[in-house]
């Protein structure tokens, strides 16, 4: 079954994007949203999210844990009910780094075994959509959600029960895709975030701003930023559109504020204020730019974990006593 009208604005003037029959991609003719124009069974759904494992003893990087706290402190300004949700919270990381700072943390999830874990680590949660959420007509000062709405192909709905949960003058903190990005322009289908059934729906800065505004919500601020380069990898197959893109910065890195300086891609206000050197020197440099050419290609995924010596050891220890020959790709 295929979707008959826009998903976003409800307009049947809607058609097959040219150059993505293969994905069958939609846009709407009237608000220029980009969406799958077919319609996921939950049984697909089910087929599909049950390769997702929270049972792993995966960790989150130090990194990301420092880039939760940098957004934390911007978001104390909104703490009054001392209220916090993760919509989309799958192990609950952001939401332990919330509640080291005194937040009153709640999450929902799908999986069984990522609400088991984080009930365990003492979040309250909710299993499935936000109206199944049941706390007493409670109000969040703080709703947010991580690269979870492309997932789904009803935004409106979402974006309306997000606001029915915040608080007036709460914040609501979203991430997702942005499909104008450099990279999508640069592979076109074959830009590895267009999947079929992982991503349904497909934003740009005037999209989301159009959902939005239409669920009640005023912008404060909404970003692009720079330019993933280990999609940029998984997209093409190799290394070279790396170099290509640490030799010729993209537009919208330059619009996002991000400079060349001592062959390295900075953000402006480093650079600004003479930051430069200390965050070369301390190391906790990987959220604010990216490293010089053959630092970057150490490094995979975007946790930038370093394939170091005692990682090579580590897995040369896993590949001798726990694994056959030929599995290197479980190994790591």
């Amino acid at each position: 079954m295929n979707h008959t009208v826009c998903i976003l604005c409800n307009a049947s003037n809607i058609s097959s994007l040219l150059g993505y029959e293969i994905h069958q991609l939609s846009i709407c003719r009237n608000c220029g949203f980009v969406f799958m124009s077919r319609i996921p069974t939950m049984e697909e759904l089910n087929s599909h999210y049950k390769l997702y494992s929270y049972a792993t003893n995966s960790v989150v990087s130090p990194l990301t844990v420092l880039s939760y706290h940098q957004l934390l402190d911007e978001m104390e300004i909104y703490r009054e009910n001392n209220t916090i949700i993760d919509v989309g919270c799958g192990k609950g990381w952001f939401l332990l780094e919330a509640r080291k700072r005194g937040w009153d943390v709640y999450g929902t999830e799908f999986s069984d075994e990522a609400i088991k874990i984080c009930i365990g680590n003492g979040i309250k949660m909710v299993k499935g959509d936000l109206d199944s959420l049941d706390f007493e007509k409670l109000k969040f000062d703080v709703v947010f959600s991580s690269e979870v709405i492309e997932h789904v192909n009803n935004p409106i709905e979402q974006f309306e029960q997000m606001f029915s949960i915040l608080r007036p003058g709460g914040l609501l903190y979203l991430t997702t895709p942005n499909f104008n990005c450099y990279l999508r322009f640069m592979y076109k289908a074959n830009y590895t975030i267009i999947e079929y059934p992982e991503h349904l729906s497909y934003y740009t800065k005037a999209t989301m701003h159009m959902g939005l505004s239409k669920a009640g919500f005023e912008k404060r601020k909404l970003l692009t930023t720079g330019v993933s380069i280990s999609r940029a990898k998984f997209s093409s197959g190799g290394n070279e559109p790396v170099e290509k893109i640490l030799s010729n910065p993209p537009k919208d890195l330059k619009e996002a504020f991000v400079l060349v300086h001592k062959d390295y891609f900075v953000k402006e206000a480093i650079t600004e204020n003479n930051e430069f050197d200390l965050m070369l020197r301390k190391k906790a440099d990987k959220p604010y730019f990216v490293p010089e050419k053959d630092e970057l290609l150490r490094y995979v995924e975007d946790t930038y974990f370093e394939k170091s010596k005692q990682y090579r050891d580590l897995l040369n220890y896993l590949k001798k006593n726990f694994f056959e020959p030929g599995d290197e790709k479980e190994v790591e």
